[in-house]
């Protein structure tokens, strides 16, 4: 549409009258539109009508591929990463997608009667594979919100820690998803509603202010990554935002095979710097010195300015980013730090 995407989220031309409705299912965190019926609008012309859902190639976001497999969004959260899926996700405008024979030949596996298994070996691991752990928990809280650690550790035969922090997980992130979609409600009235025992509250409230906190920060994230991959220097990519021992968030932008750094990494203390593994790009501490945080800056946040979830309502929406923060500010100085050779392990010489 010929606008930097701040101004596209200022005026929202989307809102006018006979612009073209959303190809994003209801719901969806971030909206798409479909770019030959954009063009026809914005030129004045008749803007065609989109072809009839159903085919195999068709490509799902998060919601249809949900529900598609009559589970819960933030179960295919987990879904998504089995071996059978993950490897055909597709990235539109920064936005996952699945085809939809891939969904659906995934149900069919997965709804398949399963043969009757012995006795668990003495000594043996756990019953339930670690990757599909997750989302068999996740099935069981949509069955029964007050679902119990002991319940999920009898039913899967998993350790009690396990589970435990399973369901945190799990009842943090539907908490979120509540306090996003009904923004008057306090985070104890949204446990309420969901079903959960006063008891697991505030496990679930801490990761709920992580997982909004996450959410809030990740478009940003996102303009960076959308910024160095017009600029060539990095594959079109989905940025995941990483909770970093309790409370503290990262997240990593992979760069093009054969830069001179792997990735450039983000944490909310510290700014931006270069990873210097592109495997591990976050590694357990982000907090090695980098030339692009220190000529960008810090998207610092201390502590006592985070939101507490306790009886408070969701935050109104992201900050302004600062000038020196901007997305394409940093893809510049990404573009001037990844075609230095000078660089090792993040630190200007």
């Amino acid at each position: 549409m010929g606008m930097a995407m701040g101004t596209f989220r200022n005026k929202q031309p989307y809102k006018a009258e006979g612009f073209p409705t959303p190809v994003s299912s209801e719901g969806a965190r971030v909206l798409l539109w479909d770019g030959e019926q954009t063009d026809a609008h914005l030129a004045g012309e008749t803007v065609p009508v989109l072809p009839e859902a159903g085919e195999d190639q068709d490509l799902l976001d998060r919601q249809e591929a949900a529900a598609a497999l009559d589970v819960a969004p933030q179960t295919w959260d987990k879904y998504k990463t089995h071996p059978q899926i993950a490897p055909h996700a597709v990235v539109v405008g920064g936005v996952e997608h699945w085809p939809r024979i891939i969904v659906q030949t995934f149900k069919a596996a997965r709804d398949a009667p399963k043969a009757a298994a012995g006795g668990r070996p003495r000594g043996s691991g756990d019953m339930v594979p670690r990757d599909e752990l997750p989302v068999r928990i996740a099935e069981m809280l949509d069955a029964d919100p007050a679902v119990t650690i002991e319940q999920v550790t009898d039913a899967l035969d998993v350790a009690y820690t396990t589970a435990k922090r399973n369901l945190a997980q799990l009842r943090g992130k539907r908490i979120a998803d509540r306090l996003q979609a009904e923004p008057g409600l306090t985070a104890e009235q949204a446990a309420t509603e969901l079903g959960y025992a006063p008891a697991v509250h505030k496990a679930a409230l801490d990761i709920a202010g992580v997982e909004l906190r996450a959410r809030t920060v990740q478009p940003y994230l996102q303009d960076v990554a959308d910024a160095l991959a017009a600029q060539g220097l990095a594959p079109a990519q989905a940025v995941e935002v990483r909770r970093l021992g309790e409370e503290h968030l990262a997240a990593a932008v992979q760069l093009n095979t054969g830069a001179a750094v792997p990735a450039l990494v983000w944490d909310e203390r510290y700014g931006w710097r270069t990873a210097v593994s592109r495997r591990h790009p976050i590694g357990k501490d982000t907090g090695t010195a980098s030339a692009i945080s220190a000529a960008v800056g810090s998207r610092r946040r201390p502590s006592s300015q985070r939101p507490s979830l306790t009886g408070a309502s969701v935050p109104s929406g992201p900050r302004p980013c600062d000038r020196a923060l901007c997305p394409r500010r940093v893809a510049w100085f990404g573009a001037r730090v990844v075609r230095r050779s000078g660089l090792d392990s993040g630190v200007r010489r």
